[in-house]
C-alpha cells in the first residue's frame, strides 16, 4: 500500500500531465503562427521513421559517450537542446505582444538565463521547471507536426521499444543514471520526503535498485509525458472542435499513469510508455466515438 508521502509524490507527477498538455494547447496557435514546426507535411509517413531514427541515434550517442568518453559532453549536448527548445517556447509567446526583433531578443535572453540558472543551481525544482518548459515546447511542436494516424503509429512503436529497453536490454536504466548524475532536465524529480536535495544525491539508480533500497524521490523521464501528449495536441489541432477529444486522451493517460504507479510501488523500474501510450490511444478511441461516432481526424 502506498504511504502518504508516496501518494503525494504520485499526485504531483500526475498534475504534470494536464498542466503540460493544457499549456501546450495554449501555445499551439502562437507556435504555429511563428512557423515553428518539426515537419512541413504532418501526414508524410516518413516523418515517423525520421523521428525514430533521431531518437535511436541520440540514445546511442548518450550511452556511448557515458561509457567511453567524458560525460560532460552529454551535458553540453542536452543543455544545447534545452536552450533551443525554451527559445521555441518563449519566442512565439512574446511574438503575440512584441515585434519580431524584440520578441526574438527577449526570448534569447530568457533562454540563456534559464540555462545559466540550470548550470549554476540544478536543484530538483529547477530541473522540474526546465523540464516543464521543454515538455510543453516539444509536445506542442510535435503535436502540430504529426497527424493523428502517424502519432498513433509512433506511440505503438515507442511503447514496444520502451518495454524492451527497460525489461530486456535495460539500457534505459543506464541512460537514466547518466542524466541523473549530470543533473540534466530530461526527467522529473519529485521528492518523497521533506528536505530532499537533488544536488546532494550521489548514489546511482541502478545501484539502489540492486541493493533494493527505497528511493528518496520518484523519477519520470520527460518522454513519458511528451510522447502520449503529442496525441493530445494533434487531436486538438487536426479535429474540428477537438478539445473534448484532447481532454478524453488526457483522462486515458492519467488512468494509464495510475495503473503504472501500482507497479512502480513494488520497487522495480517500469517502462512508462506501454501504460501511458495505451491510455492515450484508448482515450482517443473512446472519446472520439462518444463525441463524433467515429474515429475523428482519420480519413478512410
Amino acid at each position: 500500500m502506498m504511504r502518504k508521502n508516496e501518494l503525494m509524490a504520485a499526485f504531483l507527477i500526475a498534475l504534470f500531465f494536464p498542466v503540460t498538455y493544457s499549456t501546450a494547447i495554449f501555445i499551439t496557435q502562437p507556435v504555429e503562427k511563428a512557423g515553428v514546426k518539426a515537419f512541413e507535411n504532418p501526414s508524410e509517413p516518413t516523418n515517423v521513421l525520421l523521428l525514430l531514427v533521431i531518437l535511436l541515434v541520440v540514445t546511442l550517442m548518450i550511452l556511448l559517450i557515458a561509457k567511453y568518453w567524458k560525460k560532460q559532453f552529454i551535458q553540453f549536448f542536452i543543455l544545447g537542446a534545452v536552450a533551443l527548445t525554451s527559445l521555441y517556447v518563449f519566442y512565439p509567446l512574446l511574438l503575440v505582444f512584441l515585434n519580431t526583433v524584440l520578441a526574438f531578443n527577449l526570448a534569447l535572453i530568457l533562454a540563456f538565463a534559464l540555462l545559466i540558472f540550470l548550470v549554476r543551481y540544478p536543484e530538483w525544482y529547477v530541473i522540474d521547471l526546465c523540464g516543464f518548459i521543454i515538455a510543453v515546447g516539444a509536445t506542442a511542436i510535435f503535436g502540430i507536426s504529426l497527424s493523428i494516424p502517424l502519432v498513433i503509429v509512433l506511440l505503438v512503436i515507442l511503447a514496444v521499444y520502451d518495454a524492451m529497453a527497460v525489461y530486456r536490454t535495460k539500457h534505459m536504466i543506464d541512460l537514466a543514471d547518466s542524466v541523473i548524475d549530470l543533473k540534466l532536465p530530461v526527467l522529473l524529480v519529485i521528492p518523497k520526503r521533506r528536505g530532499y536535495s537533488f544536488l546532494r544525491k550521489k548514489e546511482q539508480l541502478k545501484k539502489k535498485l540492486g541493493e533494493k533500497k527505497e528511493r528518496d524521490a520518484f523519477f519520470m523521464g520527460l518522454g513519458d509525458i511528451v510522447m502520449p501528449g503529442i496525441l493530445v495536441v494533434s487531436a486538438y489541432r487536426f479535429i474540428p472542435n477537438g478539445l473534448p477529444v484532447a481532454a478524453g486522451i488526457t483522462i486515458g493517460i492519467l488512468i494509464g499513469f495510475a495503473v503504472l504507479m501500482v507497479f512502480v510501488m513494488k520497487g522495480k523500474p517500469q517502462a512508462g510508455l506501454p501504460f501511458l501510450n495505451s491510455g492515450a490511444i484508448l482515450g482517443y478511441i473512446i472519446s472520439s466515438f462518444l463525441i463524433f461516432g467515429k474515429l475523428a481526424g482519420i480519413a478512410f
